[in-house]
């Protein structure tokens, strides 16, 4: 293509290498030329940097276009100076007389989904080259004919800043001279179709405040304060306590006037508060940059942005680092499942099916309204995993639940037949996402082996928390759905009628080892009107408190870890609500003042307790005493730590029977103390039953030689330790 056909092409907004023609060039005389279009302008001249020689630029052959030719041995930098008809002057330096910021190399392993840093080259960087400061611009748009950078600094006009694409790699780049961190940009996308698109950068790491949308230039400056934590943070949690409190930040706690506090005023709050109670991690549900609040985050467009609700990345930052230095985990809510179909964000973005799939059979989610990743292309894989390691690694993440994962496994998830493609085998299985999470493990392991990649995954899908290399996706855990499911069916059903759904509350133990679990009472189970885990309860007040109370001593005694929603500890009668948030009224009443002391007594034993955790992925950490008795609704079991002395047996009564003599059989002869009662007065229980120390006798029961007589309260958990063996009969 000749000079001139390309001056159109930059008039006409459809070049895709402004850089070829503006800028300094040397011509076939061995002249330097400086190219620069300022259709506005009555008068342009340039400034050389080094000799400080100014050049007056004629009127180009094509309308618009100023150029100069002349004699020099060097190219040199310049600044440009414009002349307006009102008299207003513009002086810049020429954004065209500079090299790309993004290597061939880079373009290479975008192209082929293994640049796994590709935040730190595409996106908005406040940078400085040759001794020039400004921002150098990146994005991928493979369809587009023209992209642009508007913004603040060029009065959002796309004639201003027309980016060049590199090679076959679809990523257009330019770097801005002056502009800096704090500005808004957008990116003006001009399509094959012949449309123009605005939208924002897929990697900004900061946007405006809804109902704002603009990204915005930013550059952290944080010093971190956590390096004993990071450093001393544990390869593995398997037999370490877990105990995970599920945040929505918005709503966890806001100032009288309702107003948000910000990421700085929350840390100090929160991190005394889950200290107290003893949670040993905080989960927040998606703090990526979301429109609608209403969405709980889960309507990602910003997926390299904290919220700008709450402050700044850097404000994020110090949350976290807060956080850690009171020894307390932050679990990312992430979700790489779907994404909204908001016109200014990734949807459609060059114009083309991009990072979702062209066929809503799909590409589209029928359920959410959203489009689906597609994790066949590599580009759009390699967007996903730099997102999580950005998260692990610039803000210390201890790890990431990946949410909605049972969507991702399989194509005909939420859709009738014909609604949906089978794979290339004729299955219902996804493959490319299938390789997509293993490769997102696989790679998350490598550089943060320490982080926890935990999976929502509600189907019977084998191996979700087995290795790679075994045939596993490589999560270290997966939520156990199907517990909460029938645990909490369970514990509805009328204590006469348990009895009949016994296995409701024991089938869980058939699988427990085919899997890393954590067991979960989260948000999911407490919206939309499925009512608050009290209101689900049984019975009259007092037995509605003595079943919640149960139902939590239950979970934190059974395998696997756990996760607690805000506000369960208080015990609230209605379902949460975002906009209402937790109910921190409620503590002016004893029930459930007491209900919050109980559950804060209950994962401070638990922590105290290796006997709870130490062995939950093994089948030697727990034992069945008496699994079967359906008549009287009593469970009991041993759980075993790594020394024997640990060791603890808990015995759950499931019905409002008291039993004052009941024997139970013991592993071993000694006295067995009572170490926990639900029932205690001291958490507003009946207090009828507290069991003094028990010498075991050698008495045959439940199928082993010692027994111990002991009272069983109602509706309670009690939990034994043996002490010794000297006084046993």
């Amino acid at each position: 293509m000749n000079l001139k056909n390309r001056m159109h092409d930059i008039r006409d907004g459809i070049c895709h290498d402004p850089h070829a023609v503006l800028g300094m060039h040397e011509n076939s005389r061995l002249e330097k030329v400086i190219r620069v279009y300022q259709p506005e302008a009555v008068g342009v001249s340039v400034t050389l940097s080094e000799s400080g020689k100014r050049l007056e630029l004629s009127p180009a052959e094509v309308k618009g276009f100023w150029s100069v030719a002349f004699k020099s041995e060097s190219f040199e930098q310049y600044e440009v100076h414009a002349e307006y008809p009102d008299g207003n002057r513009d002086d810049y330096v020429h954004p065209y007389q500079f090299m790309p910021c993004i290597t061939e190399e880079d373009a290479y392993l975008f192209g082929k989904g293994d640049h796994h840093f590709i935040y730190e080259k595409l996106g908005a960087h406040v940078c400085e080259i040759d001794g020039v400061k400004g921002v150098s611009f990146a994005v991928w748009a493979p369809s587009a004919r023209r992209v642009s950078v508007v913004g603040d600094f060029n009065l959002w006009d796309g004639r201003r800043h027309m980016m060049r694409v590199l090679g076959s790699s679809g990523i257009w780049e330019i770097f801005v001279p002056g502009t800096d961190a704090g500005q808004y940009y957008k990116y003006e996308i001009y399509t094959q179709d012949g449309r123009l698109l605005l939208k924002t950068d897929p990697y900004a790491f900061r946007f405006q405040l809804r109902p704002g949308n603009a990204s915005q230039i930013y550059a952290s400056d944080y010093q971190w304060g956590d390096n004993k934590y990071m450093r001393t943070r544990p390869q593995h949690t398997l037999d370490r306590p877990v105990s995970i409190y599920e945040v929505h930040l918005s709503s966890w706690r806001r100032k009288e006037d309702w107003e948000w506090y910000n990421y700085r005023e929350l840390a100090p709050l929160l991190a005394e508060y889950v200290k107290e109670r003893g949670f040993t991690h905080v989960e927040l549900m998606p703090v990526m940059e979301h429109p609608f609040d209403a969405s709980w985050g889960y309507q990602v467009t910003g997926y390299y942005a904290p919220t700008s609700r709450f402050g700044e990345p850097d404000d994020f930052r110090y949350f976290v680092d807060y956080l850690h230095r009171q020894g307390i985990g932050v679990i990312l809510d992430w979700v790489p499942a779907h994404f909204p179909k908001d016109e200014f964000s990734l949807g459609r973005f060059d114009g083309t099916a991009l990072y979702e799939h062209a066929d809503p059979r799909k590409g589209e989610h029928p359920d959410w309204g959203t489009f689906i990743f597609n994790y066949g292309r590599n580009e759009v894989v390699n967007f996903l995993i730099s997102n999580a390691l950005y998260w692990l690694k610039e803000f210390h993440a201890d790890g990431l639940r990946i949410d909605a994962v049972a969507s991702m496994l399989y194509l005909d998830y939420s859709r009738e037949e014909g609604e949906w493609l089978p794979n290339r085998y004729g299955g219902n299985e996804n493959l490319e996402a299938i390789e997509f999470m293993k490769r997102l493990s696989t790679i998350v392991g490598k550089y943060f082996p320490s982080s926890l990649m935990v999976a929502e995954e509600s189907t019977a899908w084998g191996g979700v928390s087995h290795p790679v290399h075994t045939g596993g996706l490589g999560f270290d855990y997966k939520w156990n759905m199907g517990w909460m499911n029938d645990f909490l069916r369970y514990m509805t059903k009328d204590p006469i009628h348990r009895k009949h759904h016994h296995s409701d509350m024991t089938f869980s133990m058939l699988y427990q080892y085919s899997e890393n679990f954590i067991l979960t009472l989260s948000h999911d189970e407490v919206v939309h009107g499925k009512g608050s885990l009290l209101s689900k309860m049984p019975g009259d007040d007092w037995q509605k408190f003595a079943n919640f109370k149960l139902l939590l001593a239950f979970m934190y005694c059974h395998p696997g870890k756990k996760l607690l929603f805000m506000g369960t500890e208080l015990a609230p009668w209605g379902e949460w609500n975002e906009e209402r948030g937790v109910e921190w009224e409620l503590l002016q009443w004893d029930p459930h003042r007491t209900a919050d002391k109980y559950l804060s007594a209950l994962n401070h034993f638990y922590l105290a307790s290796p006997a709870l955790w130490q062995k939950d992925q093994e089948p030697a950490g727990f034992e069945w005493i008496d699994g079967g008795n359906t008549e009287q609704s009593v469970a009991s079991f041993f759980r075993r730590g790594k020394k024997k002395k640990e060791d603890v047996v808990v015995l759950c009564n499931f019905t409002p029977e008291t039993y004052f003599d009941f024997r139970l059989g013991v592993p071993e002869p000694g006295t067995y103390e009572e170490v926990f009662n639900s029932d205690d007065k001291e958490f507003n229980g009946s207090g009828v039953i507290r069991n003094a120390a028990q010498n075991s006798e050698k008495t045959e029961w439940n199928g082993r030689p010692h027994s111990v007589m002991i009272g069983v309260p109602p509706l309670a958990c009690v939990i034994f330790k043996r002490k010794e063996t000297a006084d046993a009969k």
